[in-house]
């Protein structure tokens, strides 16, 4: 079959020449290039626009510096920015596609393997020794005139913060599935991450290579367990050993790779006879499917007139852009097998900032007033602290996305969350932990400050002179913990720093000093990520440290109403303090938190006192009766009380709160509440009885078994699982 000319021949027939490397290396560093033609996409563009809210001018407040700078700072039209992230499951390979964007677009002259620990963006040592992700990695490369920047996300649980706060700054993401396994759960996890926070996508059934892929079976449980509606613009062309290449439905052509040059030379063929007709079925329901987003596309349709190849890729990017449907591709990129067509479709369907609506915030002085912050250069600047790594010859680096306006190295920025002010230092372009000192960023950029000593992840950067506040981010909360202790002396005072500047990296990361054991005490997601904790504080601050046992986070509630009267009288000479209050202790559902409700009436307890028994009672909430642990689920209402005109005080109505927690708590029914996992379990039916067994003895209770979808001969149970009883087991 003859081969056709490819149509982006400089990007991907063969591997890019050192000329076009180094061409991609000035797109990168903002240095002057010739500027490419205008978007072809532009009259596909969905975007959402409407009034911004006026941004008023702050004279009260001292100009600190003026952020934006004259002239055309931008190298690359923010049309053809696509600022994306690669999420999956862990091992489905997020690192070894990321590692062939980067070798096909030019920005690294051979290829990284997760397996022989050179990988790019698995830049730690810890993750090229276990040949796992640990961290996102930031890097940026250039495809057919657009800029991709990419961040790599981990994909063990353990991590999934890395995932939440890359999905929050980001405009699309590319979800990998490994086609012998199809969704697993953590598939599930980032896939709702990714509904969170409103973020387009598109999918990648990858490993075809491997004994076992089944891209229809992992179509189907895109379905199943997601409930989503993948569109297939892609199919595959065998599978296993005999896995060569991908049917193009758009184009309806054959994409074949020759196995020469690491995969960077591919031909357009026809497609072959056996699958003529399947071809035919998808390309007919792929039509049906996207003509539906566009009266006059189907009043053309229904006329009998097959739209052409840029309206077929218009409506798909329409569709992608607004959630009606995810377009799924396929390929093995281990194999090096596509890879190509995957940032096509990254670049033609996965949204530009321009496409998305403006980003809204509020007013640090009025949070009810929202600001809207469009994407342009000529709006004030705001950006979002995503992340914080620690260099150490940089030392503090702050990841910051800009959503509006231009930034420059050497100015000053307001952290509108605290007020104050922040002097970028260096301002640099990240290509997982290689630097690149930039001059000036611009909007839709993803750059790393240094300098900053006051801003932490979630806080706005913004122009001192538009304040605006943008939605902070969520982190969840630990769900393990261990006892740490230095060695010596001499490891103490590291250890303490060092847990400092992993906390400030790792918001999902906590540490406390237990007043009653005089014990260190570390919080986080899971072992693996204890483990990797301890482990950096070994390599990176040199502490020796003594670890204990894993330990579970339980929490406490009450299981009944309880109502108590407390007084507090103190007499030592002069004015004394009195507080005597009536508080009722209610139960309620679980996830609930907590609420505090006043029902004084009379000014049986004046006003002023009120917020001193709602601290006191909040103060007392970290430690409950039973073992300590924090109390959730609760309401407290203040009931009745009586005061002492010369006696009473705030600080006496907040000491007699703490008693009547105390006190309260005891009659209301005390109980530990236990974590519990929801765990999916998938084994071949010959080994049914045994895991169950397994379980049963873990206190696991079995709620449902059936086939896994797509027809394997393997069940998949649903249970949840006590979290103490799971330790080093799952």
């Amino acid at each position: 079959m003859a081969a056709e000319a490819l149509p982006r021949a400089a990007a991907s027939a063969r591997r890019p020449s050192v000329a076009a490397a180094s061409a991609s290396r000035l797109l990168l560093g903002h240095r002057p290039f010739l500027a490419p033609s205008a978007s072809r996409f532009a009259a596909g563009r969905a975007a959402v626009a409407g009034p911004a809210a006026s941004l008023r001018p702050r004279p009260r407040r001292p100009r600190l510096s003026v952020v934006a700078m004259a002239g055309n700072d931008r190298q690359v039209p923010l049309e053809d920015y696509r600022n994306i992230g690669i999420m999956a499951h862990i091992d489905a390979g997020k690192t070894t596609t990321t590692e062939r964007i980067l070798y096909y677009t030019g920005r690294n002259y051979k290829i990284g393997e997760v397996h022989e620990g050179t990988a790019t963006m698995d830049w730690m040592e810890q993750e090229q020794e276990r040949g796992i992700t640990i961290t996102s990695a930031a890097t940026t490369a250039v495809w057919d005139k657009h800029r991709i920047n990419i961040i790599d996300t981990p994909g063990h649980v353990d991590f999934t913060l890395e995932v939440e706060r890359a999905l929050r700054v980001l405009d699309g993401a590319i979800c990998l599935f490994d086609s012998v396994a199809g969704v697993e759960p953590q598939s599930e996890t980032v896939w709702r991450q990714a509904d969170k926070y409103g973020v387009p996508r598109i999918c990648f059934v990858n490993k075809m290579d491997r004994l076992g892929a089944n891209f229809f079976r992992t179509r189907d449980m895109i379905v199943a367990n997601l409930g989503a509606k993948p569109l297939v613009i892609q199919l595959p062309i065998g599978s296993e050993d005999n896995f060569q290449g991908v049917v193009d439905l758009i184009r309806m052509k054959a994409i074949v790779w020759t196995g020469e040059e690491l995969g960077a030379q591919f031909s357009y063929q026809d497609i072959p006879a056996d699958l003529e007709e399947l071809a035919q079925d998808y390309r007919l329901q792929m039509i049906e499917t996207i003509v539906e987003l566009d009266d006059e596309a189907m009043e053309g349709y229904l006329e009998g007139k097959e739209p052409d190849e840029a309206t077929v890729k218009r409506l798909i990017r329409k569709g992608t852009i607004g959630a009606s449907f995810v377009p799924i591709l396929c390929g093995s990129a281990f194999k090096n097998k596509g890879v190509q067509p995957l940032l096509d479709a990254v670049v033609d369907y996965l949204p530009s900032p321009l496409d998305l609506p403006p980003m809204k915030g509020t007013d640090p002085d009025d949070p009810e007033l929202i600001l809207e912050r469009r994407p342009s250069d000529d709006e004030p600047f705001s950006g979002l602290a995503f992340k914080i790594m620690t260099d150490p010859y940089v030392g503090s680096l702050t990841f910051v996305r800009i959503y509006s306006g231009k930034l420059i190295a050497g100015s000053y920025v307001l952290n509108s969350n605290k007020d104050k002010k922040e002097r970028i230092g260096r301002l640099l372009e990240m290509h997982a932990n290689s630097k690149e000192d930039i001059t000036v960023a611009v909007t839709g950029d993803i750059v790393a400050l240094a300098g900053l000593k006051d801003t932490i992840t979630g806080e706005t950067l913004c122009d001192p002179d538009n304040l605006v506040v943008l939605e902070r981010m969520e982190f969840p909360d630990p769900v393990i913990k261990v006892a740490i202790e230095p060695k010596t002396k001499a490891d103490a005072d590291k250890m303490a720093n060092g847990l400092i500047k992993l906390a400030q990296e790792d918001p999902s990361f906590h540490f406390s000093r237990d007043e009653e054991t005089n014990q260190t005490v570390i919080e986080g997601m899971g072992e693996l990520h204890l483990d990797i904790i301890v482990d950096r504080l070994k390599r990176e601050f040199k502490v020796e440290a003594n670890v204990g046992a894993p330990q579970v986070n339980y929490r406490e509630s009450i299981s009944k109403i309880a109502e108590i009267q407390y007084v507090h009288k103190k007499q030592s000479g002069g004015s004394g303090q009195f507080a005597d209050i009536i508080v009722r202790f209610e139960p309620m559902e679980a996830g609930s938190g907590y609420e505090f409700k006043s029902e004084i009436k009379g000014g049986a307890v004046p006003k002023e006192y009120v917020p001193g028994v709602m601290k006191g009672i909040e103060e007392s909430l970290p430690n409950g009766v039973l073992a300590g642990y924090p109390v959730v689920d609760l309401r407290a209402v203040l009931v009745d009380g009586s005061y002492h005109d010369v006696d009473s005080s705030v600080l006496a109505f907040q000491i007699a709160a703490r008693g009547a927690f105390r006190e309260g708590l005891r009659k209301a029914g005390p109980r530990l509440l236990e974590p519990i996992m929801k765990v999916e379990v998938i084994t071949p039916e010959e080994h049914l009885g045994d895991v169950i067994g397994d379980l049963n003895s873990r206190r696991g209770q079995v709620n449902s078994f059936g086939d896994k979808p797509g027809g394997l001969k393997w069940l998949m149970l649903s249970c949840h699982l006590p979290r103490c009883s799971s330790m080093s087991a799952l």
